[in-house]
C-alpha cells in the first residue's frame, strides 16, 4: 500500500525542530515525511511557537490556514501542538474546532501513538528525521529553565530545567554523525547549566568534549548561554579544540543595571561587562552574538542611551533586538507598560542601524583573508556557505560564485573578495 504523506509545519526555535524530527522518526515506517512542505498532504502537524507576540499571531495564522484546508477536506488530519498549544490549548479547542487534536510539548510520544494507534514506548528516542539539510543538525541537550527572568515565557511553558542524559545525547550524536552531519549545533535555554539538576554540577565542558571525540564532525557550535557562571573551562576548551567553533549565542538583553535588576537577570552593569571581557581575553577572535530588549517597563530614554553606547563600545559581531511584550504569567506582565509601541519600534530600529554600520566596518575587515568555509546551497548565480563564525539561518552568510561547481555539506577554503552589512563575497582558493 501506498504510504500516506505527513507534512510537519515547524514554527519558532530551533528546539522545535529538534522534536519535530524526533516525531518523524517515530512515524517515518508509516507515512512519507516531508518537513515545512507546500505539497499536498494527507495529515499536517503544526509544531507552534507561544513565546512572544508576534511568534503567537503567526501560529495562529498558520493553524487557521490549515484549518480552513481540513474544513475544505483538502486534508484529512490536522493535529497542533508546541509552546502555543501548551498555554492556550483550553482557548484554541474552544475556538478552532477544525483541529483533530491539541497536545503540548513533550508530547512527541502521545501525538505519535494517536497517528500511530498503537502504544509507542515512552523511552528517549535517540532517532531523527532531519529538517536541516545532512550537513549540519541541532541537538537539544536539555528541557526548560531554572531562570527565572521576569520577560520570559518558557518556564511556564516548558517548566524546569531537565538534562538530557550524557548517555543518550552521545547515542544521538552518533547517530547523526553516520547520516552524514558534520556540523553540530548545541542547544539549550542555558546550554551551561547542563547537570546541575542531576547532581549540581554543570557538566557541560564533560558532555562538548565526548562530542568532540565523535568522528564526523568538524564544527561543533554552542547556542544560547546566561552570563551568570558560565564556565572558563568551557572557553579554554573552545579555544584549545579546533572543533569547537569560536562562537558563543548568549543574549545579555540590556546593560542598565536597574533595567537588568527589574529583568531578574541577576548581573548588573559592571558584571555584564566583565562577562563580555573574559569571554574576548579567553577566545580572542570569537563571534559574540547576542540579543537585547528594548521597551521594558521603566526603560527611560537615559537607560536606551547606555544600551546605545554600550552597543558601540563593545561592537559585538552579532546582534539582534526585540521590543519588550509582556506575556501573560510572567513577572513582567504586572508590571505598567509604560513605552508606547511606537517608542519601542524607533529604539529597535536605531539600535539595528548602530548594529549594522558595526556589522559592515567587522566584515570589511575580513576582506582579503582567506576563511574555511562550509557550504550550505545553490542559490541563484551563488552557492551560500558560513565560516565558524556563523550559524545557520541567523547570521551572516558567505556568497560564492557557482562559475564552478561546489558541492554542498563540503568545506572549501575561501578567500573573502568584498564586505556587506550582512553577507561578504568570495572566491574559492585552489
Amino acid at each position: 500500500m501506498k504510504k500516506p504523506t505527513l507534512n510537519i509545519i515547524t514554527l519558532g526555535c530551533s528546539k522545535n525542530k529538534v522534536d519535530s524530527e524526533h516525531l518523524a522518526a517515530l512515524l517515518e515506517h508509516r507515512y512519507v515525511i516531508r518537513h515545512d512542505s507546500d505539497k499536498k498532504s494527507d495529515v499536517v502537524i503544526i509544531n507552534t511557537c507561544g513565546f512572544i507576540g508576534d511568534a503567537q499571531e503567526e501560529s495562529i495564522d498558520t493553524i487557521l490556514e490549515y484549518a480552513e484546508l481540513r474544513k475544505q477536506g483538502k486534508i484529512s488530519k490536522l493535529y497542533v501542538t508546541g509552546c502555543l498549544s501548551q498555554r492556550f490549548r483550553k482557548e484554541l479547542q474552544e475556538e478552532i474546532h477544525e483541529v483533530d487534536g491539541f497536545y503540548g510539548v513533550e508530547s512527541v510520544n502521545l501525538i505519535a501513538a494517536d497517528l500511530l494507534k498503537e502504544e509507542v514506548q515512552p523511552d528517549y528516542c535517540s532517532r531523527r528525521v532531519l529538517s536541516t539539510p545532512n550537513h549540519y543538525a541541532y541537538l537539544k541537550i536539555s528541557e526548560g529553565c531554572n531562570r527565572r527572568c521576569a520577560f520570559c515565557a518558557i518556564p511556564l511553558i516548558r517548566g524546569g530545567h531537565v538534562s538530557v542524559p550524557m548517555d543518550n545525547l552521545i547515542e544521538e550524536a552518533r547517530g547523526l554523525a553516520k547520516q552524514g552531519v558534520k556540523e553540530l549545533i548545541l542547544i539549550a535555554q542555558d546550554l551551561t547549566y547542563y547537570g546541575h539538576d542531576i547532581d549540581g554540577q554543570s557538566h557541560i565542558v564533560e558532555l562538548v568534549k565526548a562530542l568532540c571525540d565523535i568522528d564526523g564532525f568538524e564544527w561543533i557550535r554552542l547556542h544560547y548561554g546566561y552570563p551568570l557562571g558560565f564556565p572558563d573551562d568551557l572557553l579554554d576548551l573552545m579555544r584549545e579544540n579546533p572543533k569547537i567553533c569560536h562562537y558563543i549565542d548568549l543574549p545579555l538583553q540590556h546593560i542598565s543595571t536597574h533595567i537588568l535588576k527589574d529583568m531578574r537577570r541577576g548581573v548588573d552593569r559592571e558584571q555584564t561587562i566583565g562577562f563580555v571581557e573574559n569571554v574576548r581575553k579567553h577566545v580572542p577572535d570569537i563571534a559574540f552574538r547576542t540579543t537585547f530588549i528594548v521597551g521594558f517597563p521603566g526603560e527611560t530614554e537615559a537607560d536606551f542611551e547606555e544600551l546605545c553606547q554600550f552597543i558601540k563600545d563593545m561592537r559585538f559581531e552579532r546582534a539582534g533586538v526585540f521590543a519588550f511584550s509582556p506575556e501573560q504569567g510572567t513577572a513582567a506582565y504586572e508590571m505598567k507598560d509604560d513605552v508606547p509601541d511606537e517608542v519601542k519600534q524607533e529604539r529597535v530600529d536605531t539600535l539595528m542601524a548602530i548594529q549594522q554600520n558595526i556589522s559592515l566596518e567587522i566584515n570589511a575587515q575580513r576582506v582579503g583573508k582567506t576563511e574555511k568555509v562550509l557550504i550550505d546551497r545553490l542559490e541563484g548565480d551563488y552557492y551560500v556557505g558560513r565560516t565558524q563564525y556563523d550559524s545557520p539561518e541567523v547570521d551572516d552568510e558567505i556568497l560564492v560564485s557557482a562559475e564552478k561547481e561546489l558541492r554542498i555539506g563540503e568545506f572549501y577554503q575561501v578567500k573573502i573578495t568584498q564586505a556587506d552589512y550582512f553577507d561578504c563575497y568570495g572566491e574559492i582558493v585552489k
